[in-house]
């Protein structure tokens, strides 16, 4: 459980990314923008890394509830299922646009191992979900000819477009509506 500071430290970090990008997310501007010392900043985390590693477990925490209170194998339907999933997804960027700059942010993790591997068992998860949810419209035969690992990359690649675009947009549209008409469109060019 994070400490109120160490929340603190995190919402600021993640609105110095979106804010500055990587380069400008230094402790001294963190330290900066939150009002206390450099040192206190390394009370409560070792490194930058330490930090972007615990905004990533906070995200992979999110996801992972959301799944946990889910029943993949019921009688909800397919697509309803997939509806909810990347609604959800929408929901938690719509909440936190500022997380964009840090999940959407491949030369942050580039050249770290530990951030990677993290961001690589998130979208795992998420792969494995949604290869799930899709079997079961193949089973309603909406998705005859699609191997479902293909489909997964073409719903959040197009997932991961739309997002970028509501970001830089300025946040202009409002994501989960367009993000409705996304999947359903997806939907129905399916059937």
């Amino acid at each position: 459980m994070l400490s109120d500071r160490q929340k603190e430290i995190i919402e600021t970090s993640i609105g110095l990314i979106d804010e500055k990008g990587i380069q400008g997310f230094t402790i001294k501007n963190l330290a900066k923008e939150i009002g206390i010392s450099e040192p206190a900043i390394y009370r409560h985390f070792d490194s930058k890394m330490a930090i972007m590693s615990t905004i990533l477990d906070s995200f992979k925490c999110k996801m992972n509830t959301y799944h946990q209170q889910k029943d993949y194998s019921s009688s909800i339907s397919g697509a309803h299922q997939l509806k909810e999933f990347f609604g959800m997804i929408f929901s938690v960027f719509t909440e936190n646009p500022s997380l964009v700059s840090v999940i959407f942010a491949e030369e942050i993790f580039q050249n770290e191992p530990l951030l990677t591997s993290k961001i690589l068992e998130i979208q795992t998860t998420n792969e494995i979900i949604i290869k799930g949810i899709l079997s079961k419209l193949k089973l309603d035969s909406k998705l005859a000819n699609v191997e479902p690992e293909m489909f997964a990359i073409i719903l959040f690649g197009s997932v991961r477009l739309l997002v970028r675009k509501w970001k830089m947009s300025g946040y202009q549209f409002n994501l989960t509506e367009k993000g409705t008409k996304l999947i359903d469109t997806i939907l129905i060019a399916l059937q």
